[in-house]
């Protein structure tokens, strides 16, 4: 078995949690693949994860690393374990007082893995086409620096929606429903189901509102005219790429999935509850 392991080196504690992986990998005869910055932890020598016929890939960090380590994968069926180390992780699987348990079992393969739906997206400059990092959360068209509104035209599937005055607007899939859109007001898609959510960011009249489209559907965007200046689209808040004038994007349902390594059913509906202080509030023990 090859394991490919990335992670964020700012967080406390990356080191030790490795070295326990480490010496896990070589009791098990288990090869272990690693990215450039975690050299400092650890005498693995530093592999392109994009290449490596890896097994699974660990990530130590918290949920914007599970996603660079889905990007990384480019769409190759690998289950992700993610480790949090952070706050939220809702992504993630494990935490720091759990991780060893939780690589214990998916070694013993008591586990399930979940496919979750990416989107793929397109800018359209004339007749030249570029195609984006494919999104496990969302895409993201808005201002850049300071927030201030904007006019975009929104198509589904080559129907016109209606301009959209707002800060911007989030394209989410099911797992981003969680993320960015959410926090914009938006609904909450439970894994498994196929539909896009299209969010608008601080609509500037009560006739906009968040909608949820079929997952076949195409989305495009484009700045009304003379709306254009300083646009840009980001890809699961990680990945910024310029909107000039006259481009437009095209947001739809991507092949490829990602694999996420996920050990107990309706563990998705107990996170909502503990990390996203879901339900009432009889429950919480800090307002008490």
């Amino acid at each position: 078995m090859i394991i490919g392991v990335i992670g964020n080196a700012e967080y406390e504690g990356v080191e030790a949690h490795l070295a326990w992986v480490k010496q896990t990998a070589d009791s098990r005869g288990i090869a272990l693949r690693s990215e450039k910055v975690l050299s400092q932890f650890w005498d693995i020598a530093p592999s392109d994860l994009t290449q490596e016929p890896l097994d699974a890939l660990f990530t130590f960090g918290g949920d914007g690393t599970l996603l660079r380590g889905a990007r990384l994968l480019a769409g190759r069926p690998i289950p992700i374990l993610g480790v949090n180390l952070g706050r939220v992780g809702f992504l993630t699987v494990a935490t720091r007082a759990d991780y060893q348990e939780a690589i214990g079992s998916f070694l013993a393969g008591e586990h399930q893995v979940e496919e979750r739906m990416t989107l793929t997206s397109v800018i359209i400059s004339g007749t030249k086409k570029r195609v984006l990092p494919t999104a496990l959360n969302d895409v993201v068209v808005h201002k850049r620096g300071v927030a201030r509104m904007v006019r975009l035209g929104v198509m589904v599937d080559d129907v016109e929606l209606g301009p959209f005055s707002a800060d911007g607007v989030v394209i989410a899939t099911p797992t981003g429903s969680t993320a960015y859109s959410l926090s914009a007001g938006g609904p909450i898609l439970a894994p498994g189901v196929e539909g896009i959510v299209l969010t608008p960011i601080c609509a500037h009249t009560l006739a906009v509102r968040p909608l949820v489209i079929k997952s076949t559907s195409a989305i495009t965007i484009a700045p009304v005219k003379d709306w254009s200046a300083d646009l840009q689209i980001s890809i699961d808040g990680q990945q910024d790429l310029r909107l000039g004038e006259g481009d437009k994007v095209v947001i739809r349902q991507s092949p490829d999935r990602v694999h996420l390594v996920r050990f107990a059913a309706g563990r998705y509906y107990r996170r909502l509850r503990t990390t996203l202080r879901w339900g009432d509030l009889t429950e919480r023990d800090d307002i008490r």
